[in-house]
């Protein structure tokens, strides 16, 4: 782009994503299916300007992310106050919701969600814990993230709008991927506007 005589900063890019990020993301979550009944929830800790934060998310059996919630603590409120959320976000209840062995969970589960089954076990919440690799690497990318509200607002776009380009490409066949891939370029080219009417799957 600099050869054209184009000039692109990282401030350009982190405007553009604070201009753009939410709307476009918020167009890919509207056009998800419903999501699963098996919700996985997990949290993990990351570094705001030195102090350590705690990036809630919930991610139901297909490794489609729910929500996600940047909080001080990993306490009885926080997880309330993330079930809570994730409840009104989906307007849905799960079948069944699987988390470590954190008390906090057992606790906030007795009030929001007595009537769904609680299963939990370190070993059967790969899937969440999986969902936190891209995290983590845009993390080290971006060297940290500067404030929680900048947090919250990048990884609440970043979660919708990575795994759209992201099929489980190990799962389907490289004709079957790149298919795919068309089909989900050309919706992202109509939500964004610059194209016609998006293909439908």
């Amino acid at each position: 782009m600099l050869e054209r005589g184009i000039v692109v900063s990282y401030e350009t890019i982190r405007r553009w994503c604070g201009k753009f990020g939410q709307t476009y993301a918020g167009a890919l979550r509207r056009r998800q299916p419903r999501p699963g009944d098996k919700w996985h929830l997990d949290e993990v800790f990351i570094k705001i300007n030195g102090e350590q934060k705690y990036l809630w998310r919930a991610v139901d059996q297909d490794g489609n992310v729910l929500d996600i919630l940047v909080q001080n603590r990993r306490d009885k409120a926080a997880a309330r106050r993330f079930f809570r959320r994730l409840l009104t976000k989906t307007r849905t209840v799960p079948r069944v919701i699987i988390t470590d062995k954190l008390r906090s969970y057992g606790a906030a589960h007795r009030e929001v969600m007595l009537c769904v089954e609680h299963r939990q076990s370190k070993y059967l919440n790969n899937r969440a814990e999986n969902s936190h690799q891209p995290t983590r690497q845009r993390e080290r990318a971006m060297k940290g993230f500067r404030s929680v509200g900048g947090a919250q607002r990048f990884l609440s776009s970043f979660s919708s709008i990575s795994p759209h380009f992201r099929p489980r490409r190990h799962l389907i066949p490289a004709h079957d991927y790149r298919a795919e891939m068309t089909v989900r370029f050309a919706i992202w080219e109509h939500i964004t506007g610059v194209a016609g009417p998006a293909v439908t799957a």
